[in-house]
């Protein structure tokens, strides 16, 4: 995470160096603002990042002879069989195309969204999957 966090620093300060100079030479205020919205929080990302890996052991990518192997482990859980995410992107893609469309469709594509939040939150509270 030390990586992560020099790289966000370095970062926020390229953002302030190209704000300054991008707000002299084009006196534009919303590209400027932009920049230095960028510059905030690409500082806050680098500083929490940078104060978390203080308090954490030292992981495989901030030791330089590290093998790949040595960050390898668990990454996490994903449901094999769940079917709530192409529901949810369906119904997330109507309620966008409702925008264009017309606002009507925003009430075939809410109960959709709803449905499909609730079938994923709660897929591993009911049916064959309960003890898992």
């Amino acid at each position: 995470m030390k990586i992560q966090g020099r790289f966000f620093l370095f970062l926020s300060l390229f953002f302030l160096i190209v704000a300054i100079v991008y707000g002299y030479w084009s006196h534009e205020t919303a590209g400027t603002v932009a920049l230095f919205l960028a510059f905030g929080l690409s500082i806050m990302i680098g500083f929490y990042l940078s104060f978390t890996a203080r308090r954490m052991d030292q992981l495989a990518q901030d030791n330089k002879e590290a093998d790949v192997a040595d960050q390898a482990g668990e990454v996490g859980f994903f449901s094999p069989h769940s079917w709530a995410p192409v529901s949810l992107g369906v119904g997330g893609a109507l309620a966008f195309l409702s925008v264009a469309i017309g606002w009507w469709l925003l009430y075939f594509s809410a109960p959709l969204i709803m449905y499909a939040l609730y079938g994923w939150v709660f897929e591993y509270y009911q049916g064959e999957s309960r003890n898992q």
